[in-house]
């Protein structure tokens, strides 16, 4: 769910310019289009590689008090972990896949990924205890960070400006269906298998997207344009980022808003199931939540060239703060627990601020970046994982069976986010060298 959007910013930027190096860049990614699968196929293949993520996370919810139950967990806070330490590989898989698809080519970073994907699948698959499952998760994390990066490289290489816009509009539509689905496509192995099937199902999917890429997407990155992979480049760029003011304050800012929402997912199944009592209609409740981001990132692509990202952005926390408050003295009044229709429909509108603070975030860290914009990303990436694993454990070990902790979580996260971006949206954006 993290989820790693394309910056609205630059789509809306480059319509209607035009530079020197978008035509040299025009002409060489039309050669390469040729080569490449049609345009559907493209998407539809792009859009399996980077949902993989999505489908780890959500797909695993239904399943947590079966794990509890088969590996002996008797707290059942602890299951959190199943979810939070996929993440938390994918802070340090970011930081390696990015320089790696660089330097040997965006086939064998996403391949590379995939491999190591399954390993921690068959890890976590045969866990007999949950630290060894936890091991396979943050194993899982660290590989799926190869597709995830270099996936999105790949998009970069073959097209630019409306038409790279464009295939990332319809790339994402994927991405945004897969939070909805995938609970219920978790749901659905549990009731023929066990919770274990569901990490075979994740060997299935990743290798049948391995294998499409290998017969029928060449590679985009040719051995002319490759950069030595070098340990220093990613040390450099690290440090260039934590001493921005604003790099690093909208990197932070985006992790606070990814652990609220984090800290939401992890205990999906509780509230759904436990303090609801929904039973097997929990997936088609969290998947209408999960619909608020969706549509949010839809009407972004408009709002951001209207407004500007920098306005969107403190709306968007404003607006968080305001329906998490409201539901929060709901909840207060009702024992830590909001009647559901409260919860539904303040909570979409929660989802949907959510999904304008994604994409303008990500944008507004990287607009510094300039040529350092490939391990940039997968630093900014990275220093948000970190902090939203943070915020999502230190929300769920307060977590009592209501609604409290997380929304005082989702509260303190957006009164820190104005704090942060009050402080640096009038600094300079000059530009890292």
């Amino acid at each position: 769910m993290n989820k790693s959007l394309e910056p609205a910013i630059g789509c809306a930027r480059l319509r209607g310019r035009s530079s020197p190096r978008r035509n040299n860049m025009t002409a060489s990614s039309q050669a390469r289009t040729k080569a490449s699968p049609p345009l559907a196929e493209f998407i539809a293949l792009v859009g399996l590689i980077s949902s993989l993520v999505a489908l780890s996370i959500d797909a695993m919810l239904p399943a947590l008090p079966q794990i509890a139950s088969d590996l002996g967990v008797q707290d059942m806070r602890q299951t959190q972990w199943v979810i939070t330490s996929l993440i938390f590989g994918m802070s340090f898989g970011q930081l390696f896949f990015g320089p790696l698809s660089d330097s040997y080519g965006r086939k064998f970073g996403i391949l590379t990924g995939i491999l190591l994907f399954c390993l921690g699948s068959m890890l976590a698959m045969t866990a007999t205890s949950l630290p060894m499952l936890l091991v396979g998760r943050v194993l899982q994390g660290i590989g799926v960070a190869g597709p995830r990066i270099a996936s999105l490289a790949l998009v970069r290489d073959i097209y630019v400006g409306d038409a790279m816009a464009r295939v990332m509009s319809f790339v994402m539509m994927v991405f945004i269906m897969v939070p909805m689905v995938a609970p219920l496509v978790g749901q659905a192995v549990l009731l023929a298998f066990s919770w274990r099937a569901i990490f075979g199902l994740f060997i299935v999917l990743s290798t049948i997207a391995a294998l499409w890429l290998v017969i029928r997407q060449p590679e985009t990155l040719g051995v002319a344009n490759r950069r030595p992979f070098r340990v220093q480049a990613i040390w450099r760029t690290t440090v260039a980022v934590v001493h921005h003011p604003r790099v690093l304050g909208f990197s932070i800012t985006a992790g606070l808003i990814f652990g609220a929402l984090l800290s939401y997912v992890a205990s999906a199944q509780a509230i759904f199931q436990g303090i609801y009592q929904l039973g097997e209609a929990f997936p088609f409740y969290f998947g209408a939540l999960a619909f608020g981001i969706g549509v949010a990132s839809f009407a972004n692509s408009g709002l951001v060239v209207r407004f500007g990202a920098e306005r969107l952005t403190v709306t968007g926390l404003w607006g968080l703060l305001f329906f998490t408050t409201l539901l929060t003295l709901i909840a207060f009044g009702n024992q830590g627990i909001p009647p559901l229709w409260a919860f539904m429909g303040l909570g979409f509108l929660m989802f949907f601020c959510v999904g304008i603070l994604f994409g303008n975030l990500n944008a507004l860290a990287m607009v510094p970046l300039g040529r350092m914009a490939g391990i940039g990303a997968a630093v900014v990436g990275s220093v948000s994982n970190v902090v939203a694993v943070l915020v999502s454990a230190l929300v769920g070990w307060f977590y009592n069976d209501t609604l409290l902790p997380i929304l005082l979580g989702i509260c303190v996260c957006s009164i820190a986010a104005l704090l942060i971006v009050g402080q640096i949206r009038n600094l300079p954006d000059t530009p890292l060298e």
